[in-house]
Formats: structure tokens, sequence, C-alpha cells
């Protein structure tokens, strides 16, 4: 199980840049999502003329039932410089790669908790490691997508875009980088790594 948190408000403004698209998913069952924050922050955002268009779903991990609802929406995503995701990561990594010439940002950290987690068909993993990451990485989870789970950069032992622990998985740093370079982020790299607050994750655990 895991608990879906919405980030600080300031964190959030600074993300909802221009105009932006807003994605909410509620989440499957075994999820704990702030529903009503989500909520309000889609108002909050239309009131201050932010907002190209919002949806509000289930299990945006699902890639045929999330195409077949960003498509009717494609126009006011085209319109959008961001894409806002209030998701797990699994949500917001399937919602970069969709869009993935889009500045796509999470909305949520996530809390890991004993038990079952909703299966996604994806390959996509949230380690629910709490502060993430995927903002800093143009939506691709480092601690997941690298197999030494690297938070600062290529650890220069992958050869041809390959992992040198997994031959046959793509070095995650490099998709990292070619991501940012496609949305105009590469910026993004020079900023220092963060550090995690792990007393946060420890007290949602109580």
């Amino acid at each position: 199980m895991l608990i879906t948190e919405l980030k600080s408000k300031e964190t959030i403004t600074s993300l909802a840049s221009g105009k932006t698209f807003l994605i909410i998913c509620h989440g499957c069952k075994e999820v704990s999502f702030p529903e009503k924050e989500a909520a309000d922050l889609a108002k909050e955002l239309g009131a201050e003329g932010k907002l190209t268009g919002s949806i509000t779903t289930d299990y945006i991990c699902n890639p045929e039932n999330m195409k077949l609802r960003l498509e009717k929406h494609s126009s006011e995503i085209e319109a959008a410089d961001t894409v806002l995701v209030c998701s797990c990561g699994v949500g917001v990594q399937t919602i970069a790669e969709y869009l993935d010439k889009k500045k796509v940002y999470a909305c949520c950290d996530t809390y890991s908790l004993p038990g079952g987690q909703g299966v996604t068909p994806l390959e996509y993993d949230c380690d629910q490691c709490g502060e993430c990451y995927l903002n800093l990485t143009g939506g691709i989870c480092p601690i997941t997508a690298c197999s030494k789970s690297l938070v600062n950069g290529q650890c220069g032992g992958s050869k041809n875009g390959k992992c040198e622990v997994d031959p046959d998985m793509e070095c995650g740093w490099e998709r990292i980088y070619r991501r940012l370079e496609m949305v105009g982020r590469l910026d993004a790299l020079k900023c220092p790594t963060q550090i995690r607050n792990f007393a946060t994750d420890a007290d949602i655990k109580k």
C-alpha cells in the first residue's frame, strides 16, 4: 500500500509557470490519495486563469485508457506550457513518456506502507521513497531507472547507452539527459542534488 500526498503550495505554484494542464488521478483502491486537496488545487489554478484544461480519472498508469482520455484534450494540452500531474510516481512517468515533448511535473510525493500495491501493466516503477526526484529528472525516476539508484548523474560505466550492471537495460541517466534536452530543461542538471528528508517518510509511517 502507499500514500500519495500533495507537495507544498509554494512548490506547486513554482511548477505552474505560464499556462498549465492538470491531470488528477484518484488512484487505485490500494492508494490513499488527497482527493479534496487536488480538487481545491484545480479550483485555485482555474480561478487564477492558469489552466488550459484538466481531467480527473482513475488509473492513469493504464496506457490505453490514458491515451483515449488525453486525445480528447489534445488542443488544451498543446496550449499548455506545462502539465501538472497529481498521482503516484508511476502515473507521472506514464504521462511524461506519452507527452515526451511537454514539461511534465509531479504535484505529489509518495510514501510506502506495508501491504499490497496497485498493479500497472507498464514497466515503470515508483520506489515510494518520499520526496520525489521526478521534477528534477524530466519525469524519469533515477531511483528505479538506474541499477545503482544514482541521484547525482551517470556513473560512467555505461556502454552504447546500456547499463554496465544489466546490458539489456538502457542507462537511466542517458534517458534522463535525452528527455531534459527534448523539453529544453538541461539547466536542471546544474542544480545540486536534492537531499531527501527521511524524517518526513518516518512521520507518515507512524
